[in-house]
């Protein structure tokens, strides 16, 4: 089957829904917002801002609900840090959970989706620890630049939806301080991650176990009743991980940081630390510099992924047989390979035709790939543009199989639009980011930040109109 990345934004009207407080008061614990000196709004997402009715907001109510977080009409208040625990690099961690960062707001998309409006970067929370609670503008800047990337070329990812910078001065070992601050709002569909439910496993308990099982299915995979919920609800994020891994795969991003909290129960990719995308097909590129082991390098995550899922599938023995979570557990390489294969002809522009013919189209790609004569974004550009899959757009003997095998394939899509008329394609290596932040930085010059979302954006509506 073809692969369909996300639907676009649509207009509806402000629909406030809070679900989150059926779980209790074990699921998270009061925060607050810490009060920033300045509040100089930087981002503004003026295209999902109206998928959840709040586009009418002018510049200060705006300020005063993603700056100073006044609580949005008929929702959270106060917002909640949520509780959980997570394997960070392998190793199980009982002490973490919001603790730079709350869920703000939940609501209802266009498409009837319950939506989470999360902050980062928002003060100190009970699960702080020794940390100030605060987010680096650049951090911010960062994760705009990820999110609609990732969000341009198909990756089921979370929105930045509002950066807001706060006028403080902060000291970082990563970077060189003192460096300017900022608080970031995401909008994702749902904050629960893997980490969620190993917390609970943890503390064995069985009633909440049940409960947060219960309100997934129903509010993020159709509520179908079942006489299993728990192995119902594996099997919905195990195929979504799974869609997730074969999607970051094609885009050529590395997301840093697969631990078991960063891995949200829909399979929506979010929290972007030291992401980066690989510009060859390089299997051992590593975008975190502590990463010492490659554990999450390139060509491993969807390997990570699986261990993710293993450590859930172990959190829902609680309340669930062995049996048929393994079962699930099994699935995931066939699932995975399904995934990677359609996003794959879906970024080149061909039908899907099953995933064995599209399996050799793919492993003849990756041959060719591997010599690193060509960088992935202009690989998929070349071959995205082209009127006549016929015609050869490289012919360096490294794809001479590929190419074959594309003459035979039919166009799912035309290359229409601005995009595909442009001399490069569009890309994202670190040399740009760096560059985009030093102009902030420097000079304040949000030119470069500017022009690059547009460049994005344009590449999206490429991809998905063209």
């Amino acid at each position: 089957m073809p692969y369909k990345p996300q639907s676009e934004p649509g207009k509806t009207a402000y629909r406030p829904d809070v679900q989150i407080t059926r779980l209790g008061d074990q699921i998270g614990d009061p925060a607050k917002a810490a009060d920033f000196p300045e509040h100089i709004l930087r981002f503004r997402n003026d295209r999902w801002d109206q998928s959840v009715g709040l586009d009418h907001l002018n510049a200060e109510e705006w300020l005063s609900h993603f700056g100073r977080f006044e609580p949005l009409p008929d929702n959270l208040d106060p917002p909640l840090a949520l509780r959980y625990h997570g394997h960070q690099f392998r190793n199980y961690n009982p002490e973490i959970g919001d603790g730079r960062g709350f869920l703000f707001a939940q609501l209802r998309d266009h498409e009837q989706r319950l939506m989470d409006l999360g902050t980062k970067g928002s003060g100190t929370t009970p699960w702080s620890r020794t940390g100030d609670g605060r987010l680096t503008l650049k951090g911010a800047v960062r994760e705009i630049l990820a999110t609609e990337m990732l969000e341009a070329l198909g990756v089921n990812t979370s929105k930045t939806f509002s950066v807001v910078e706060t006028g403080e001065k902060l000291q970082r070992g990563d970077e060189p301080s003192p460096t300017r601050s900022a608080v970031m709002t995401r909008l994702s569909h749902g904050h629960i991650r893997i980490g969620t439910f190993q917390r609970i496993a943890y503390e064995k308990n069985e009633a909440l176990m049940h409960q947060l099982v219960e309100y997934c299915l129903e509010q993020y995979y159709g509520g179908v009743p079942t006489d299993d919920p728990a192995t119902e609800l594996f099997a919905h994020v195990a195929r979504e991980v799974a869609r997730l891994a074969g999607a970051y795969m094609t885009a050529g991003f590395v997301h840093g940081v697969l631990n078991t909290d960063n891995i949200n129960i829909t399979g929506e990719s979010f929290d972007y630390g030291p992401w980066r995308f690989t510009p060859y097909w390089e299997p051992g590129f590593t975008a975190a510099y502590f990463d010492h082991e490659g554990l999450y390098c390139f060509a491993r995550q969807p390997e990570a992924l699986h261990w993710n899922l293993a450590q859930f599938a172990s959190a829902l023995r609680l309340i669930a047989d062995s049996d048929p979570l393994v079962a699930t557990l099994e699935t995931f390489p066939k699932e995975y390979g399904t995934a990677f294969t359609e996003h794959f002809c879906w970024r080149l522009g061909v039908e899907s035709e099953g995933f064995e013919k599209d399996r050799d189209l793919v492993v003849a790609a990756e041959k060719g790939l591997a010599k690193k004569t060509v960088e992935i974004d202009q690989f998929f550009f070349d071959w995205g543009r082209t009127t006549n899959l016929a015609e050869p757009k490289n012919d360096a003997p490294e794809f001479s199989e590929f190419r074959t095998l594309m003459a035979d394939r039919t166009r799912s899509r035309q290359p229409v639009g601005d995009y595909w008329r442009k001399p490069m394609p569009c890309s994202m290596h670190i040399e740009e980011v760096e560059a985009i932040w030093s102009a902030i930085a420097t000079d304040d010059d949000w030119t470069l930040l500017s022009q690059k979302i547009n460049d994005i954006r344009d590449m999206g509506a490429g991809l998905r109109n063209g």
